[in-house]
């Protein structure tokens, strides 16, 4: 299973009046998503499914990096991706899911590091930038991408299992 990480875009701050859930995408952080899913569109990131955290920054950057990435899989929120989700959860339902299929999962730090760090079996995994995607195979940390980088800076960091 090929597992893409993605740390939302730039939002807006939180005030007294607008929530951390309700948070939306500054303008430069909608440049940011969509700039991202056309650069993993180039590097080998076809989702059969994408999976986001229920809060609003996260659901438009998800969004926004399926536009990038042109492909046909359908944005669906798992409440697990949220700040306050289960890492183990995330992974067990990546588990349950079928051979051959490519995840792209989009949510929050420390949240996202804790995932790659079980995705990989290891305690290093460092924390995803906003607009920064991490591509994992088969339990190996292959490349992370930021949203602005000319090319994935590839590292090779894997599982002792």
């Amino acid at each position: 299973m090929q597992v893409f990480l993605v740390r939302h875009a730039e939002a807006v701050d939180e005030t007294l009046v607008l929530r951390d859930p309700y948070r939306h995408l500054t303008a430069h952080g909608r440049v940011q998503a969509r700039s991202l899913g056309d650069r993993l569109r180039w590097h080998d990131c076809h989702p059969t499914q994408i999976w986001t955290s229920p809060l609003v920054r996260a659901v438009q950057t998800a969004e926004l990096v399926a536009a990038g990435l042109a492909c046909a899989a359908t944005v669906e929120v798992l409440t697990a991706l949220a700040p306050d989700g289960v890492a183990r959860e995330v992974i067990a339902a990546l588990r349950a899911q079928p051979a051959g299929t490519v995840m792209v999962l989009v949510g929050h730090e420390p949240a996202l590091s804790a995932i790659g760090t079980l995705l990989v079996n290891a305690p290093d995994f460092a924390a995803l930038a906003k607009a920064e995607a991490a591509r994992i195979d088969h339990e190996t940390l292959r490349w992370r991408f930021a949203w602005d980088g000319e090319a994935p800076n590839v590292i090779t960091q894997g599982s002792s299992r």
